[in-house]
């Protein structure tokens, strides 16, 4: 499997505190990828160098292989991000705030009009797709945000907890949503807190601890790195993480 995320022996320290450890890990094309940890494990500080928002201090992050850091721009081109807290422009409607996104990745107007309607019908927004952000439920934003992610066809989305703040039929249409994406040939790097929605949406995953991965592959490589007969996401990530606590599990 071709790779598209390429994270190299990263390491990203905050003064005397090291948010990330020589951390390496690869997202492959039309690849679903979870990313699990507990709090203050380094999830955002990974994600952040995938976007280009913070420059290692050592290694080196590659998304279809452009460096991050040599060339931006180009990144951001093939890279779509929807933050956990959906930053939207509330005096704009979501068409007017999704026209602006697609003008600044250059796409053509006629093409922007054609995936204003794609991500409308998915996410039945036609309803409410002229009224002003402002006047949004926390929902309707996020919808807005993943519609805004994908409006030009990047090659991976990186999801920061997609499914927080979403009542229950939102939530599957979001899950949907990626799925969907993830079938038209875009990968997935989605980090949360929710290892239910992990353990059924994702392809391949990893568990970060204290800056460092402490087990990653599918669901059934994981369990035999822990040494687990069965048992769910849930047990094998509290065995894992407990286990670093004690200093016992060894990667």
């Amino acid at each position: 499997m071709k790779p598209i995320v390429s994270i190299e022996n990263v390491s990203k320290h905050y003064g005397d505190y090291s948010a990330l450890k020589g951390l390496s890990l690869e997202v492959g094309e039309g690849e679903f990828f979870g990313y699990l940890g507990p709090n203050g494990a380094g999830k955002t500080t990974t994600i952040k160098t995938i976007i280009g928002l913070v420059r290692p201090d050592e290694g080196r992050v590659t998304v279809d292989g452009v460096d991050v850091n040599e060339n931006p721009l180009a990144v951001r081109a093939m890279v779509g991000y929807v933050p956990d807290n959906p930053f939207l422009y509330n005096k704009l409607s979501a068409r007017e705030f999704l026209a602006f996104v697609g003008g600044l990745y250059k796409m053509d107007p006629k093409m922007i009009e054609r995936r204003i309607r794609w991500v409308a019908d998915i996410f039945d927004m036609h309803g409410w797709i002229d009224r002003r952000c402002e006047e949004y439920s926390f929902g309707m934003k996020k919808k807005v945000a993943m519609s805004a992610s994908f409006i030009h066809r990047p090659k991976v989305i990186v999801v920061d907890e997609p499914t927080v703040g979403l009542d229950p039929p939102s939530a599957r249409l979001l899950k949907d949503m990626l799925l969907l994406i993830r079938d038209h040939e875009t990968s997935i790097f989605m980090s949360s807190h929710d290892l239910a929605v992990v353990e059924e949406l994702s392809d391949r995953m990893a568990i970060l601890y204290k800056g460092s991965i402490v087990a990653s592959g599918t669901l059934d490589e994981l369990r035999d790195q822990a040494e687990m007969d069965g048992g769910s996401l849930e047990q094998l990530f509290l065995k894992l993480t407990e286990s670093e606590t004690r200093n016992v599990y060894m990667d």
